[in-house]
């Protein structure tokens, strides 16, 4: 009986669905993509950051394929004082670094920034501490985009 009873629950109920409750930031930047795109690591290391990896999608699929897709770059960075104090409030909060900024080219061929906001995605797990990093990191954030903006 006390199967049956699980298995009407877990076939009966609705599936799980997870709010995300991390506000994703769009920004327009009305610069060229291949001149942003070249701007931006300068841009995250003057503000002392470290870049920990630039994925480029674009380039897979041209080497790949041989296919031309619109430019994309995916850039990682993160610094070393903020991984210290990010895990010492919350170990588990280590899956969120580092930061990451999706660059894409519009139609235009200027360049699209999105992202997930900082405070968003630290302020999710009601832990002062990382509430208050992720405030920190959205001016830093803020202050690289401005940077490669008007850049060159």
């Amino acid at each position: 009986m006390r199967v049956l009873v699980l298995f009407l629950l877990l076939t009966l109920a609705p599936p799980v669905q997870a709010a995300s409750p991390v506000a994703t930031v769009t920004v327009e930047t009305g610069r060229p993509f291949g001149a942003y795109v070249e701007a931006l690591p300068k841009a995250i290391t003057d503000t002392g950051f470290n870049i920990v990896g630039i994925a480029c999608a674009t380039c897979a699929i041209r080497g790949a394929f041989g296919e031309t897709v619109p430019g994309n770059r995916v850039f990682l960075f993160f610094r070393p004082d903020y991984a210290r104090r990010m895990l010492q409030a919350s170990t588990e909060a280590g899956i969120e670094a580092p930061i990451r900024l999706y660059v894409t080219e519009a139609a235009d061929g200027t360049a699209r920034v999105t992202y997930r906001s900082p405070s968003d995605v630290f302020g999710a797990y009601g832990i002062d501490a990382l509430s208050v990093l992720g405030r920190e990191l959205d001016a830093h954030v803020a202050a690289i985009l401005k940077a490669a903006d008007e850049a060159g």
